[in-house]
C-alpha cells in the first residue's frame, strides 16, 4: 500500500495492537494478583505449541474484526460522500439538459403557434 493513500482515520495495526493487552501483560501476574491471575499465569507458561498457535489465531481474528468494522465505516464514510458529490454533478447536469431541451421544445411550439396563426390571419384576409 502506498504511502500517498494514507488514511489518519484508519488506524495502523500498531495501534489496534497497542488498544489491545499485549501478549507479556496478559502472561504477567498483576500487581496483586489474585489466585486465578497467578493460575493463568502459570497455566501460560506452560502452554503447547498448540496452545499459542491458537491464542494467535483468536488474536488474529479478534483483531482482524475490529479493524474490518473501522474499515467497514470508513469505506462507508467514503462512499456516502463520494455518492453526494457524484450524485450533485448529475443532478446538476440533468438539470442543465432538461431545461435546454424545454427551452427548445416551447421555442418550437411558440414558433410553430406563431406561424400558425399568421396563416390562419392571412387566409382570413384574403
Amino acid at each position: 500500500m502506498s504511502q500517498a493513500s494514507f488514511d489518519a482515520s484508519i488506524p495502523v495495526l500498531t495501534e489496534v495492537l497497542k488498544a489491545e493487552a499485549p501478549l507479556a501483560e496478559l502472561a504477567a501476574p498483576l500487581p496483586q494478583a489474585t489466585p486465578a491471575d497467578q493460575l493463568e499465569a502459570a497455566a501460560i507458561d506452560g502452554w503447547s505449541e498448540a496452545e499459542w498457535a491458537m491464542m494467535e489465531h483468536r488474536l488474529s481474528v479478534r483483531i482482524m474484526h475490529q479493524l474490518q468494522s473501522r474499515v467497514d465505516f470508513v469505506l462507508e464514510q467514503r462512499i456516502k460522500d463520494s455518492m453526494a458529490e457524484v450524485l450533485s454533478h448529475a443532478l446538476h447536469d440533468l438539470t442543465n439538459e432538461i431545461r435546454i431541451g424545454l427551452h427548445d421544445t416551447i421555442e418550437k411550439i411558440v414558433s410553430r403557434a406563431v406561424l400558425q396563426e399568421l396563416t390562419h390571419l392571412q387566409a382570413q384576409k384574403k
